[in-house]
């Protein structure tokens, strides 16, 4: 994964993603995104840099979200800001490719 210049504030992000698209998609998806928007799709890009992006599981990206996220809420928090689930939706904005069984059709996840 290509990484942006450093001061974009966005140094894990895959090289065809800029902000200025994941804003316009937000919009699109009912979403201001803001900075705490801003701050979960910072960890999802880096979370992928770090691991394989191919292998991980939707658990362990949850796990991980929620253990980032703990002192603001955790899971909880993060729903009320991606309402389309925040690794599917959250992925979605963060130019990352969601892993498998982050979205069922069958069991309402948002697409």
């Amino acid at each position: 994964m290509a990484v942006l210049d450093r001061t974009s504030g966005f140094p894990y992000a895959p090289s065809d993603w800029s902000e200025s698209a994941a804003r316009d998609l937000a919009s699109q998806e009912g979403l201001d995104l803001r900075d705490e928007h801003l701050e979960e799709l910072r960890a999802l890009q880096e979370y992928c840099s770090r691991h394989d992006c191919n292998k991980y599981s939707v658990r362990e990206l949850h796990d991980a979200l929620d253990e980032k996220f703990h002192d603001k809420g955790g899971y909880k928090y993060l729903y009320k800001l991606f309402p389309g689930g925040p690794i599917a939706q959250g992925c979605r904005l963060a130019g990352l490719e969601p892993p498998a069984g982050a979205i069922d059709r069958g069991f309402g996840s948002v697409v």
